[in-house]
């Protein structure tokens, strides 16, 4: 393949079909794989033997989001932070984001002058090729990871009064390899005149939600921003780490099917657990999908 690539150089537009096609035979390759297709031995990375002892009096949790044009989704999520900070567990809260998305921008500027108790921020730029295949930055933020337990979420995602604390003590008992909370919250699918859009349109501010709007969902695997990794576990493999159509940048996003890939690596749907204070915000607006979902600057 390499070979191929290296000989299609001089051609540019020869050469974008062949990375379409390639990418395209790849992943669905690994997504037959994750069927059980192929015996899953052949590409488990090395995984550790047991959980290390704790680290330190508080556990460290980092959670990891991806923003590229949900500026008004990000708002929410980072604004339950500064309303219902943790108080028995330590947060790194790592946002990539392409600093081509000016409006992503002005919420993380203006959230970088908060300053929470047990959270930390911390603003990770990517190229926005690299920011559309999602497996890259969770790749990168598993290496890199110094937590007992590492989430990777969407920017849709809140965290309301109590939610990490109570994560953080069943945390404290489990040492599975993956976890997820098995019932979180939902809204009904909003649209973009809604006044949670509406609100959140303005200048980055800090904002709570309407909790009476919501209503619980239940899961049974972790998917999408409900996968929770034990820290030992990715700095040891990573986030798809070597599958390569999963570490290459994207021209645009895609639908994320290295979820499934990575739980067949794994070999877990992920342990589930009782927590239940996260609540999604459902919208019908697909920011990475090129809507225009934008925030003003605050002054």
């Amino acid at each position: 393949m390499r070979d191929i690539e290296v000989i299609l150089l001089p051609f540019p537009i020869l050469s974008r079909r062949f990375n379409v096609v390639r990418d395209f035979i790849e992943e669905q390759f690994f997504r037959l794989a994750a069927s059980g297709l192929v015996p899953r031995r052949l590409f488990r990375p090395k995984l550790p033997d047991s959980p290390p002892p704790p680290a330190g009096d508080l556990l460290d949790l980092e959670i990891v989001s991806h923003c590229w044009k949900y500026g008004r989704l990000l708002n929410y999520q980072l604004s339950s932070l500064v309303l219902h900070p943790p108080r028995n567990c330590r947060v790194t809260m790592t946002v990539f984001h392409c600093p081509e998305d000016s409006d992503t921008g002005h919420i993380l500027d203006y959230f970088a002058g908060q300053r929470v108790t047990n959270v930390t921020w911390n603003w990770q730029p990517l190229e926005k090729e690299r920011l559309f295949r999602r497996a890259i930055g969770r790749n990168q933020a598993a290496l890199a990871t110094r937590s007992d337990w590492i989430w990777f979420t969407d920017c849709d995602v809140t965290f309301q009064a109590g939610a990490l604390d109570d994560l953080a003590a069943e945390l404290c008992d489990h040492d599975a390899m993956l976890t997820f909370p098995q019932i979180h919250q939902v809204s009904e699918m909003l649209q973009p005149d809604d006044p949670i859009f509406t609100r959140a349109g303005q200048a980055p501010a800090i904002l709570d939600l309407d909790l009476s709007r919501f209503e619980p969902e239940r899961r049974e695997k972790a998917v999408g921003g409900l996968q929770i990794l034990r820290g030992d576990v990715a700095r040891a493999v990573g986030y798809c780490a070597n599958i390569g159509v999963y570490q290459r940048p994207a021209t645009s996003f895609g639908n994320t099917w290295e979820d499934r890939t990575f739980r067949w690596l794994l070999g877990t749907h992920g342990e589930p657990l009782t927590t239940a204070g996260f609540y999604r915000i459902r919208h019908a607006p697909k920011g990475r999908k090129g809507s225009d979902f934008r925030v003003r600057p605050r002054d």
